[in-house]
């Protein structure tokens, strides 16, 4: 953004404001661990039915949000810079994507075979992958390693991010050494799409990509999860969780090929529904969760696909945020 909207003498409270987020990020982290092992019941219905549900909206407004308080981020950036570390190429962005991709399609349908129920086991997760981002931040200049490559959440900032409401810079990485040479999400949200979808983002062959797979697949793969049950075998929930996503892929593939989709076409409107399917099947358990009555769910249901509506119109008409935005979320350089 234009520093100059700025007066010089606040540019470093601004920074100091998002390095404390930051690390207010890593202590809910260590707390959330804790809570998970002494207190499960009530951190998990927290986490998933309060804290969760919440990221989704973030992105379509903008990833960077998330991205700039992250914790695993916190972390992988502190060993980054070591002279053994190095930058990740644009060849190599699509090889990680793979492993991100994967890791979101096992970890999710896991919540319904242990995840929702057992937060110890949680915890473990939560630390194992800590770890390797902390292993990433080694290898790898700043982000490049974790965040711009096998973070599980990255496809999804990248989904729904892809048309950002709001611009907020990027506040890790000042200045920007390009630790990723193509891809980063934090450079360019359109350029990251590109990278990942690779030459046949120009053909109707797009969604044969595995990001295409993913963002074709994931609209199923929602449903399909939420339509799963809490307990049951993870052989059943995972079985059921593929049959959603084929459905969903060979639904996109036809209607992309009838209608000649193009790329940016068929992930903006991929991204919208997807965005869509989740809030309507999330608003029931977070109202039962807290007690809260069917006015509250459907009031849930509404406002978000108000924004998701709100955020495709804005995709489809390709203008980026409104300018005004800068003046109210200014960030220096």
């Amino acid at each position: 953004m234009t520093a100059g909207l700025l007066p010089q003498s606040t540019r470093p409270l601004q920074l100091t404001l998002w390095r404390t987020a930051q690390w207010i990020g890593v202590a809910l982290t260590v707390a959330l661990l804790a809570g998970l092992v002494w207190s499960p019941e009530l951190t998990l219905r927290l986490l998933w039915n309060a804290a969760i549900p919440v990221l989704p909206a973030t992105f379509l407004v903008t990833p960077q949000l998330w991205r700039n308080v992250c914790p695993l981020a916190t972390l992988t950036m502190l060993p980054s810079d070591r002279p053994s570390s190095r930058k990740i190429t644009e060849g190599t962005v699509r090889t990680a994507t793979v492993i991100g991709l994967v890791l979101l399609v096992v970890l999710v349908p896991a919540r319904r075979a242990v995840f929702n129920t057992d937060g110890p086991f949680l915890a473990t997760t939560i630390g194992a992958v800590a770890v390797l981002a902390l292993v990433a931040g080694m290898a790898y200049h700043r982000k490049a390693g974790f965040c711009n490559a096998i973070c599980p959440v990255l496809p999804v900032e990248r989904l729904y991010g892809q048309r950002p409401l709001l611009k907020v810079q990027n506040v890790r990485c000042l200045p920007c050494i390009q630790c990723t040479d193509r891809g980063c999400l934090d450079r360019s949200h359109l350029d990251s799409l590109r990278t990942v979808l690779g030459p046949r983002r120009n053909t109707i062959d797009w969604m044969f990509t595995p990001f295409g797979i993913f963002a074709a697949s994931f609209p199923g793969f929602i449903v399909a999860y939420f339509l799963a049950h809490d307990g049951a075998p993870a052989v059943t929930t995972y079985m059921q969780v593929l049959q959603g996503m084929v459905i969903s892929f060979v639904a996109v593939v036809l209607l992309a090929r009838t209608f000649r989709a193009t790329a940016s076409t068929g992930i903006t409107l991929l991204g919208a529904l997807s965005a869509g399917c989740y809030y309507w099947f999330v608003a029931p358990g977070v109202t039962n969760a807290f007690g809260l009555g069917p006015a509250v769910m459907w009031c849930i249901r509404i406002a978000s696909l108000a924004l998701v509506t709100f955020w495709l119109a804005r995709a489809t008409r390709g203008n980026g945020a409104a300018p005004v935005v800068e003046r109210v979320l200014p960030i220096a350089r």
